[in-house]
């Protein structure tokens, strides 16, 4: 008969561990200086940051190790934060303290590395170059050092590289905005001060702006003003619609720039190539309602002196058909008085009246007063007509010199108003993909 044997298996637990290597919160050994058995050694802190304000690191502490075959083959124990030392570590653009949720553990294994992971809601500065906006790229920095150990005591060290970390990102980044992540780029730089050198991780993070949104909202309807404004040369200019036509588009672009205003940061150190495509725009169109005013002006002038040179003539017509009409007077009476006499007596009358252009009927040389004052009445109405045709359509009939330069300046400005938009938004747009 076979005789079982009873086999007992060890139990461990964490505060095994704990009391082995003597971590109480009372021991001030772990964490009033930096754990090195050595005050030569230097302590290497790894760096881990990505994009979704994740910050991880890892540092060794050399008074902490065991051997897991002894503890049931335990490799790691979380303990309080304030337990152990932590470097001194602070983002030098941070301005604004953070205010979410600290992670209370930290993670240490057997070979006694420690490990802190914590989220970090980062509100830094970062010098902006908007002179492409809204087609522009920026590149901010975060940069990461210690405030106390000089390089000989702390030595920064990234634990992915810049390939890793980008793709890494990219694959947390869960929601971008008016933002598109490019690329996230790790250096390391010596900051010296008092003769004693500092090494900082320096993350870099490229992101490009989404142009479409002020391409719609701002872009377009600044064109689209240009547009009505060069249309605005086809309306006639001797009336008022066309300067209230012009005033009005001025008057939308000057809101437009007010709105450009509060979206451009206030500090910039290039002119942003949108402020120079709104202002150049601006002034075109102040331009362009100068020079209706100029035309507007030359061309009152000239119609005002065509009035008073068509008045002159009709008081000359007027004073030539007076003299007309009293000789058509002396006519009429002789062919009156003459009426009773014979008929050979009245050939020399006719003569007479025929060398003065007057219709007879047969012999009757008397023209009814009928007659004469429908032609007195017709003579007035084309009189009437010309002087309407001069104030609501001057430009149908053959204007002065003055009107000649306006038609001219007026041609002239509109070619030069179209070759300078061409140009100049051809180059615009030509650095703003560039």
């Amino acid at each position: 008969m076979e005789k079982r044997g009873t086999s007992s298996e060890k139990v461990c637990n964490y505060h095994e561990v704990l009391e082995y290597l003597n971590l109480t919160r009372d021991n001030s050994l772990y964490k009033l200086t930096r754990p090195v058995l050595d005050h030569t050694h230097h302590t290497t802190i790894h760096l881990d940051v990505l994009l979704y304000a994740i910050l991880a690191v890892e540092w060794n502490n050399e008074f902490i190790s065991w051997d897991p075959a002894q503890f049931c083959g335990i490799t790691g124990i979380s303990v309080p934060k304030d337990m152990l030392w932590r470097p001194d570590l602070f983002i030098y653009e941070m301005i604004q303290k953070d205010d979410s949720n600290q992670n209370p553990y930290l993670y240490v294994d057997h070979k006694g590395t420690v490990t802190y992971e914590e989220d970090i809601n980062v509100v830094s500065t970062c010098r902006m170059d908007v002179h492409k906006f809204p087609f522009d790229t920026q590149s901010c920095n975060i940069s990461i050092g210690s405030a106390i150990n000089c390089i000989g005591e702390i030595r920064l060290a990234p634990s992915s590289n810049s390939s890793r970390a980008t793709k890494f990102s990219r694959e947390v980044l869960k929601t971008q905005g008016e933002w598109e992540f490019l690329h996230l780029s790790v250096s390391n730089n010596i900051l010296t001060f008092d003769n004693r050198s500092f090494e900082q991780l320096v993350y870099t993070f490229t992101i490009k702006r989404r142009p479409l949104l002020h391409v719609i909202n701002f872009l377009l309807p600044i064109l689209f003003f240009l547009s009505l404004d060069l249309a605005s040369f086809f309306i006639s200019d001797h009336r008022g619609e066309k300067l209230g036509f012009k005033v009005t588009v001025l008057l939308a672009i000057s809101v437009l720039l007010l709105i450009l205003n509060d979206i451009l940061p206030s500090m910039s150190n290039r002119t942003p190539l949108i402020a120079t495509y709104c202002i150049v725009i601006f002034a075109l169109m102040l331009l362009s309602l100068l020079e209706t005013i100029l035309i507007i002006y030359l061309m009152e002038i000239d119609s005002q002196q065509r009035l008073k040179n068509d008045q002159e003539d009709q008081k000359e017509k007027v004073k030539s058909d007076n003299g007309k009409t009293e000789k058509r007077s002396r006519i009429f009476c002789s062919c009156v008085f003459k009426a009773p006499e014979k008929e050979t007596e009245m050939l020399p009358v006719v003569e007479e009246v025929q060398d003065h252009n007057f219709r007879f009927i047969g012999s009757i040389c008397v023209q009814s007063r009928e007659s004469r004052v429908l032609l007195l009445i017709l003579d007035e109405l084309q009189e009437l007509k010309k002087t309407m045709s001069l104030h609501l359509s001057p430009r149908e009939e053959a204007g002065g010199r003055l009107f000649l330069w306006a038609t001219r300046i007026n041609r002239g400005f509109f070619i030069f108003y179209v070759t300078t938009v061409l140009l100049f938004l051809s180059l615009l747009f030509y650095k703003w993909r560039s």
